[in-house]
């Protein structure tokens, strides 16, 4: 499984990118998968879960601003960020569960329940 960000960059609060995980070996149309975003010294935090039926969950923290989707056809996985704010900055990383993975409510939002995950791309937000 490899799975490949792309779009981060730095923005000023109050604007919006738009995050891509690019997937092979994996499909997205029938995993699931989520973001999670990590400061330097903090613990990495689940921001959003996608289930194949398409149904999102989200971090409180993000809840209105961002949101999740995917292109079964590109087979990429997209996080849109709106209203960003200096907060948000981090390293955000796509994740992906195995294809057998059970009772995704007990753990979507929790690191341990994925076990590939792509080298990251950077969000920093100016005030």
């Amino acid at each position: 499984v490899q799975l490949v960000e792309s779009g981060g960059t730095s923005v000023q609060a109050g604007g919006s990118l738009r995050l891509s995980c690019a997937a092979s070996g994996y499909a997205v149309s029938s995993g699931y998968m989520a973001w999670f975003r990590q400061t330097p010294g903090g613990p990495r935090e689940g921001v959003t879960a996608i289930n194949p039926e398409g149904i999102a969950t989200y971090a409180d923290f993000v809840k209105g601003r961002f949101t999740t989707s995917k292109d079964n056809a590109k087979n990429t996985l997209y996080l849109q960020l709106n209203d960003l704010k200096p907060d948000d900055t981090a390293m955000y990383y796509c994740a992906a569960a195995p294809s057998y993975s059970r009772g995704w409510e007990s753990w979507r939002l929790r690191k341990e329940g994925y076990d590939a995950w792509g080298q990251g791309t950077q969000v920093t937000v100016s005030s």
